[in-house]
């Protein structure tokens, strides 16, 4: 691709990871960053993945080719109004929330529809931070855009075939049906699993049984709880109503599904788990979801000195990198003595082809 110049507003786990993606597919693209955080900058200087540091937001940014819009979606509106200035027509301005319509607002408020191209990678981590970004975080990730009504083709094109450089397959909304699908499939199942280990902490004994075996189905359904409260806070704040309404429904689905238990009712809780299954497994697997996926199996070995070390060394010898590694003492909802988690599907699939070789038997899932 030619020479692009591309600004951040907010260089967190997103903006870097695009950051990095651009440099990447890029290399001679030429990168500018502003963010209260400065440690983040002078890391990303060190990395050499800015170029050019900002303190502040000025004229620096005015010959963007892309601008992004990386900070929390609550200093959106400000960074807006220190930015209008400085903005050439030409530039394609984005951002990367989760929530788009208090944005789009904002910007017809502004009068910059002409440029703006709403842009949210479905793509993220437990983890938060520029240290933690990875230009892989966007592979095979949906990319969803959601362009003003007045915006070129040619500048939403251009965009797309950004989008597929840096490896993210590009999907265009509008800003209510982005915000409506990532209420569903996005926000409230956080919400739910916030409140899945509430209602754990809240049930529990006080010698703390209930989070002593806590492990297998529900901490894989409560991963998600782990992210960070700030964001959070902010999606439920500026999504309200699309939550709300998908929370009631929930609520009005789970009474209904109290009744099943409460009456015995066999063939509605069969149906309840099949449909559940059946529909579940036709999801496409991606690894790079809202939500994401594990690369994750579990193998039986003997209850022997050395055990879990010969089998780390065998990994090891074939440069088979392994992210974590546990003993598995909850077995109801995953077989297997030793669960190994990998980095990336293609390790994975290099671990259970090594390991079924030298005749361990292993648990995918």
């Amino acid at each position: 691709m030619s020479t692009l110049t591309c600004g951040f507003i907010g260089l967190g786990l997103i903006g870097g990871s695009i950051a990095k993606a651009i440099k990447r597919h890029c290399p001679f693209s030429r990168l500018i960053a502003y963010d209260i955080n400065t440690a983040s900058l002078h890391l990303a200087l060190q990395e050499q993945i800015i170029d050019t540091v900002c303190s502040s937001i000025d004229a620096s940014f005015g010959d963007c080719d892309y601008l992004f819009l990386c900070a929390p979606v609550s200093h959106n509106d400000d960074n807006l109004l220190t930015l209008k200035p400085f903005l050439s027509p030409d530039t394609i301005l984005t951002d990367v929330g989760s929530v788009k319509t208090g944005i789009h607002r904002q910007i017809t408020a502004l009068h910059l529809q002409s440029q703006f191209i709403g842009g949210h990678p479905m793509a993220g981590s437990e983890r938060f931070g520029y240290q933690n970004a990875k230009a892989s975080l966007l592979e095979n990730a949906y990319y969803i855009l959601t362009p003003s009504e007045t915006v070129p083709q040619e500048k939403v094109t251009a965009y797309q075939n950004l989008v597929t450089a840096m490896g993210a397959i590009p999907l265009i909304l509008t800003y209510e049906q982005h915000d409506y699908v990532t209420a569903a499939i996005s926000h409230l199942p956080h919400v739910i699993a916030a409140s899945l280990v509430n209602l754990i902490k809240n049930c529990d004994s006080r010698d703390g049984i209930m989070k002593m075996i806590a492990a297998g189905g529900f901490k894989d359904i409560t991963r998600i709880a782990s992210s960070s409260p700030t964001m959070w806070q902010q999606i439920c704040l500026t999504n309200t109503d699309n939550i709300s309404a998908l929370l009631k429904t929930y609520i009005q689905y789970l009474t209904v599904l109290s009744s099943y238990i409460e009456n015995q009712n066999e063939d509605a809780l069969y149906d309840l788990f099949d449909t559940a299954r059946t529909y579940r497994d036709s999801f496409t697997n991606s690894s790079n979801g809202p939500i994401k996926a594990e690369y994750v199996l579990t193998v039986d070995i003997a209850d022997k000195p050395g055990a879990i070390a010969t089998l780390a060394v065998l990994l090891a010898q074939h440069e088979v990198s392994i992210k974590n590694i546990g003993i598995n003492h909850n077995r109801e909802l995953a077989e297997g003595a030793l669960r190994i988690e990998f980095y990336d599907k293609k390790a994975k699939e290099a671990a259970v082809n090594l390991l079924t070789e030298h005749d361990y038997k292993i648990h995918t899932y």
